[in-house]
């Protein structure tokens, strides 16, 4: 190897050492109002791409959040004296946003229910709601009345809300498995996978003003649910022991219910529309053109750095297992213990899901250690230490797989293990690896999409937003499915070309000079 290959090699490890560095925030300093939402469950909050109405920018990101959260926000954030800072959160990981200090409040529509209040707390009421049930327009339960009326119906409700647990109070009822985020119920019930879902009224006005082909369905008095105010009141979500905690209820108590009301009202009617005038494709990619460029720069981003830090992370695990265990006692029993080390790096990334991985990682570093990552920067981590996981095995049996008589050989002519490492095993070894890195770089544009538990808006996070809000299911999903064959196709072909060329030339011309060659005669005369 080269010494600009060493020069890269060492510049990799540096760069990843410097993402690996958590970054700490001093909360006492900070004079933002950090607050977590989907912004993908219109109207109480959404995504949008300009500042209109209102809108505030969102963390890390071009785009802006909207709708009733957002404004009840600025009004808290305004009597706490300070700015509001709108982190853009999936449901599932608001929760350990807020226990681990990545945002101060949860403002996203969460009922204050016995089982979240375990873990964290909440502030008074901030909206009143109902449950509803949303069905097709055409479908068997348009005209149901009573909850009754759903025996046999396929119902889901969203992961972790008493929306769910509440579809044990009809008796008969299919009950289908809870989905991540409004987006997904809203293509299973178009698709007809399911037959309704269980929403609230606010959202259940929304859907229906977007999409004529859904109905939501009110049920009063005893033909309805059984509901208290823990589970269809709104409240705020805090950290245990918030200091700001009166002070939110304060700011809270000087909001009418009238002017509440009025908000959502508002909020119903500037929830983004789709524009669907002329050619499908032409509209949803002038509307949100942005959102899927962004993501999709995103996704590049993370799994070309991904790939090639992890391609040197696993050239150096590999070259380390391979050394040969000779020498003196202690050596060998150094290389044991780092062979076994490094087995054990190996075998715990290539054997948990990277979900798992990027959610330990993003928020449990924060709860246990204090430490504060960038999400984007543990992203990067992440898919690096996860590729190299899988790259170490590879690389080493790269080396393996060339030919031992090259290592005698080498060995014979007096070469270093060093020198015999860069100057013949991989070169060859890389070479062969190649098809296998290509597939990684390929795994790890698609996997991205898992990264949206600690909210890095890759591709199919901003996908799933725009699908929320336009409810154009299948067009969004086709566009999206068509940048990831464009991304993986490229990708590809540019690097089976690199293969090609490291491989050199396919045939070898031995006698091209045989022609300046002078070859004797041969008398085939017997004397």
């Amino acid at each position: 190897m080269k010494q600009q290959h060493k020069f890269l090699v060492w510049l990799g490890l540096l760069f990843f050492a410097l993402l690996a560095i958590p970054t700490h925030t001093s909360q006492a300093a900070d004079n933002t109002f950090k607050v977590g939402m989907e912004a993908g469950y219109p109207p109480f909050n959404w995504t949008q791409t300009d500042s209109s109405n209102g809108a505030v920018q969102i963390q890390g990101s071009s785009s802006y959040a909207g709708g009733y959260d957002v404004q009840m926000a600025k009004k808290v954030a305004k009597s706490l004296g300070k700015k509001l800072v709108v982190v853009k959160t999936s449901w599932d990981g608001l929760a350990p946003a807020l226990t681990s200090g990545k945002i101060d409040a949860i403002i996203a529509g969460m009922s204050p229910t016995p089982e979240r209040r375990k873990t964290i707390d909440f502030s008074d009421t901030y909206y009143k709601s109902q449950l509803v049930i949303i069905v097709r327009k055409n479908g068997k339960y348009a005209d149901a009345t009573k909850l009754s009326d759903f025996k046999n119906a396929k119902l889901t409700g969203q992961l972790n809300t008493y929306h769910y647990t509440a579809l044990n109070q009809i008796k008969g009822v299919i009950k289908e498995p809870a989905m991540k985020d409004f987006p997904s119920m809203r293509v299973a019930l178009e698709s007809g996978t399911i037959d309704g879902y269980v929403s609230e009224k606010p959202e259940g006005i929304s859907v229906t003003r977007a999409n004529p082909n859904v109905k939501m369905l009110e049920f009063s008095g005893t033909a309805g649910f059984h509901t208290n105010p823990a589970d269809t009141d709104l409240a705020i979500g805090l950290r245990k022991n918030d200091p700001d905690k009166e002070r939110i209820n304060a700011a809270l108590a000087k909001i009418s219910a009238h002017e509440r009301d009025q908000i959502m009202t508002t909020a119903v009617e500037q929830q983004p529309q789709s524009k669907s005038s002329g050619n499908w494709v032409i509209a949803l990619l002038k509307q949100y053109g942005g959102m899927l460029a962004s993501g999709t720069g995103i996704t590049l981003l993370i799994s070309m750095v991904g790939t090639i830090v992890g391609f040197i992370i696993g050239l150096l695990v590999g070259i380390l297992r391979t050394i040969p265990r000779t020498g003196s006692k202690a050596r060998r029993g150094l290389l044991r213990v780092m062979d076994w080390l490094l087995s054990v790096y190996i075998e715990v990334f290539r054997g948990t899901p990277m979900i798992v991985q990027a959610a330990v990682v993003y928020y449990g570093a924060a709860q246990a250690f204090g430490w504060n990552m960038n999400r984007l920067a543990a992203a990067l981590v992440i898919v690096s230490v996860n590729t190299g996981a899988y790259l170490a095995e590879i690389m080493r049996g790269g080396i393996i797989a060339v030919d031992a008589g090259q290592f005698e050989a080498a060995h014979a002519l007096g070469m270093t293990h060093l020198q015999t490492m860069n100057k013949i095993i991989l070169p060859q070894a890389i070479r062969n690896s190649l098809p296998a890195v290509t597939n990684e770089f390929v795994i790890n544009i698609k996997d991205t999409s898992v990264l949206s538990v600690i909210s890095v808006s890759e591709l199919f996070f901003q996908g799933s937003t725009i699908a929320g809000q336009n409810f154009q299911f299948f067009h969004t999903y086709l566009i999206i499915s068509a940048i990831y064959l464009i991304l993986t196709f490229t990708i590809t072909r540019i690097l089976r070309a690199i293969e090609r060329h490291m491989a050199g030339p396919q045939n070898y011309n031995l006698m091209a000079n045989q022609d300046q060659v002078s070859v004797p005669k041969v008398n085939s005369e017997v004397e």
